[in-house]
Order: C-alpha cells, then sequence, then structure tokens
C-alpha cells in the first residue's frame, strides 16, 4: 500500500477523496502559486514598485506557463521549500529577463506558498460546507420519516429506556449543524494572504510594502491580516481542530450504525454493505467503519498539527515541514468522511421488528425508570428505586416480566407512561426543521 491512500489505485477508493485530493496535488499547489506570483507583480506594478509592462507580462504568463512538478523536485530536496525552483523554471519559461526580474519581487518563500495555500483551502472549505448541508439535510429527511419509531436507548452498552430512531439520527445531525456553522466561521480566516518578505517585516518593499499585501489580498478576493504571521499558526491549529471534531462526530455516527446493525440486534440495514471471502452470509458494515478509522486517524494528525503549532523565532522549518506531512491527510481523510457519510445517509433503512425486539425482550426491564417514578408519586423515591430494582432482580432471575411484578406487587400504580417515547419525537422533528433551514 502506498504511503498515502489518495496515491493508491486499490485503498484510493475506500479512504480517500478525489474532489478533496486534487486540490492537494502537485499541480494544483503550483498554479496556485503561479496565481499569487501574477497577482503580487500587478499589484506591485500599480503601486510603482515594478515597471507597469513587467506586472502585466508576469501576470500574463504566470496564467499561461505550464511546469513541471517532476523538473522541481530535485532543487525542493536541497532547499527545503519548491518556490526558488519554481520561480526559477518560470523565469526560464518566460523567455523575457527583463520583465522576469521583477518576478517574486521583495517576497519570500512562504508567503507565495502559504497565500497559494489560503486559495486552495477557500476552495475546499466551500465544498465541505455544501456537504455538510446536504448531509444534514439527507439526515434531517430521515429523521422526520422515523421520528416516531420505537427502539431502545443503550447508555454502557445496555438498554436504558425506549427512544426513537428520529432522536438517535437527530443526534448525528445536530453536531453536523454547529460544525457547519463552525466552519463558516473558520473559513474566512483561513482565506487569509500571507506577505510579510524575508523576516515578516516586507522590508524590501518598503513604506509601500502594507499597501502591496493590502492589494495581493483584494486581488486574490482574500482578507489582509493587516500583518505578516508566519510564526503564527494558530489559524491552521484551529482548523486542524475543527476537522477533528468533525471527524469524530461522524465516526460517533459509524459506530452507532456498527452496533444496530450488528448480528443479533440488526436494527438496520445499510444498502450494498461489504461482503467476506470465506463467510457467504457475511454482511459487513463496512462503511462506518471506514468512518471510525477516519475519526481516529484524525485525531491523531490533527494533535501533530497542533504541535506544529510551536514555532521557533519567525520562521521554523521543522514545525513548518510537520503541516505538510499532515495537513494534506488530514483534509484528505476529512473530505472522505464527509463523502461517505452523505452516501451512507442515503444507504440506511431501519427494521422496525428488530428495534420492537430490542425493546422488549421478554423481561420488560427497560421500563424499570418509568415504573421507578410512576412509584415515586406514592413513597419517597429512593424507597421507590429500592422496590423497583429488587423487582429487577426477581425478574432477572427467572420470574415474570417486570410489569407483571410492578402489577402484582402494586396494583393500583398507573404504568401507563411505560414504553412512552417522552420528548424522543418532536427533538427528532426540530432536528428536522433546523436541518431543512
Amino acid at each position: 500500500m502506498p504511503a498515502a491512500a489518495a496515491d493508491s489505485a486499490l485503498y484510493r477508493s475506500l479512504f480517500s477523496d478525489d474532489e478533496t485530493a486534487a486540490l492537494f496535488a502537485d499541480s494544483a499547489e503550483i498554479r496556485a502559486m503561479l496565481l499569487v506570483e501574477g497577482a503580487l507583480a500587478r499589484v506591485q506594478a500599480r503601486l510603482g514598485l515594478i515597471p507597469e509592462t513587467a506586472g502585466a507580462f508576469i501576470e500574463r504568463a504566470a496564467r499561461e506557463v505550464q511546469i513541471d512538478p517532476a523538473a522541481l523536485g530535485p532543487e525542493t530536496a536541497t532547499n527545503g521549500v519548491p518556490v526558488p525552483a519554481l520561480v526559477a523554471a518560470f523565469r526560464k519559461a518566460m523567455e523575457a529577463p527583463d520583465h522576469a526580474q521583477y518576478l517574486h519581487w521583495g517576497a519570500t518563500s512562504q508567503d507565495i506558498m502559504e497565500t497559494g495555500q489560503a486559495l486552495r483551502l477557500r476552495r475546499l472549505t466551500g465544498i465541505w460546507d455544501d456537504r455538510l448541508g446536504r448531509l444534514a439535510a439527507a439526515l434531517g429527511r430521515l429523521a422526520r420519516e422515523h421520528a416516531d419509531l420505537p427502539m431502545a436507548a443503550r447508555t454502557y452498552g445496555q438498554a436504558a429506556t425506549p427512544t426513537g430512531f428520529g432522536a438517535v439520527i437527530a443526534g448525528w445531525g445536530h453536531p453536523l449543524l454547529r460544525h457547519r456553522a463552525r466552519l463558516q466561521a473558520l473559513a474566512p480566516d483561513l482565506a487569509t494572504v500571507s506577505l510579510g518578505g524575508a523576516a515578516g517585516t516586507l522590508s524590501a518593499m518598503g513604506a509601500e510594502g502594507p499597501a502591496v499585501r493590502a492589494g495581493l489580498a483584494e486581488a486574490l478576493g482574500l482578507h489582509d491580516p493587516g500583518h505578516g504571521w508566519h510564526a503564527e499558526r494558530d489559524r491552521i491549529g484551529n482548523f486542524a481542530a475543527w476537522m477533528a471534531g468533525l471527524c469524530a462526530s461522524l465516526g460517533k455516527m459509524g459506530e452507532d450504525l456498527i452496533l444496530m446493525a450488528q448480528s443479533g440486534i440488526g436494527e438496520i440495514r445499510i444498502s450494498g454493505a461489504g461482503g467476506s471471502s470465506t463467510m457467504p452470509q457475511k454482511q459487513n458494515p463496512v462503511g462506518p467503519s471506514v468512518l471510525v478509522a477516519l475519526a481516529r486517524q484524525a485525531a491523531a494528525l490533527a494533535s501533530a498539527l497542533q504541535g506544529a503549532g510551536i514555532h521557533r523565532q519567525q520562521r521554523d522549518g521543522a514545525a513548518w515541514f510537520v503541516e505538510w506531512l499532515t495537513l494534506p491527510q488530514l483534509c484528505i481523510s476529512t473530505g472522505r468522511a464527509l463523502a461517505l457519510a452523505l452516501d451512507l445517509s442515503g444507504r440506511i433503512a431501519p427494521d422496525a421488528q428488530a428495534m420492537a425486539r430490542g425493546l422488549d425482550d421478554g423481561s420488560g426491564l427497560i421500563h424499570a425508570e418509568a415504573f421507578t417514578f410512576a412509584l415515586a408519586r406514592h413513597m419517597p423515591r429512593p424507597e421507590a428505586q429500592a422496590r423497583i430494582k429488587a423487582l429487577c432482580a426477581e425478574a432477572q432471575s427467572g420470574g415474570q416480566p417486570l410489569p407483571a411484578l410492578v402489577a402484582r406487587d402494586f396494583p393500583d400504580l398507573d404504568l401507563s407512561a411505560a414504553g412512552g417515547l417522552g420528548t424522543a419525537p418532536a427533538e427528532a422533528r426540530a432536528f428536522a426543521e433546523a436541518a431543512a433551514a
């Protein structure tokens, strides 16, 4: 298996997301950096830092030139960044040394790379915002459809009280609405221009430096932070934390689906489930398992990116390299998790009979809480809880079901609350409304 799933013909469809991965391809990175160089030259020409003719020529050439990423590899290994080789190749391709000398005027490699990255992340967050909206809407429709479908809620893996399948779906969906709101707040901060020059002071551009940065931001549709931020890595750290949080929420959905599809429970069916090489009966929950795996991977990658936020002085190559090694993979895995969850949302079918069996296993123990509170209207709650607990033990030892035992000992007790879903149906419908908004 290749080091990255995105590079594997075998595993790409399982673990990668082509639309996200395309934004981290060498060609996409080079194209974005060339657009930055072209826009920088045009802005500097307008402000009089370089000749107008040179600025126009460089901008036009930046849109037309084709540069082979492989040709930049050897120098990138030597320099630690691809920009020196890119600039040299671009100057050569222009075949206009009088204009080419003004390329990359006063900028540094980090400016070009990170502004190019901002362009790509802006596109990425737009794709993900759309996916989150569609996923929330799909789950909302599912929650509304099954708002009144009863099933067993489980805590610590044990049947607890009745709930509704729609409320379970709402529990998957509510975090996605919050993640989407956070993404919409986070995205503009990621779309921030970086222009600080060699050590963040724009010294080579003189008094016009701040105007160049503002003009570059405007030309590219990015935000001007008002200062250089080479060693300020909180934007990337916050993005990493957001991705890990989103993947964790999708992983929770995956864990629930695995349990509900488990042999002996079978409360849901997932169409198109995976098979076994030797056991023909198997319908493996491959998609949900991938969601869980990606969530665990995302947590580890996000931790590495948080550590990379500890930047020495005005630029730290070691910390910066950690970002290069982890950010693309974290983004690709997050994109895959979103795409997979969206696909799964259309392939989940509940089995009402199996859910009913989970509610009524013959013991009636799932109604213990309802019986406790019904009895607590007539005696102190601790006493009521102790009495019902004793009846639960009797039911578990092979006696009658709990409802029959309660009726035996407390024949006048109103047991109508048993089996109720509480607020579950309303919560499912409330989520559906929020997801459709």
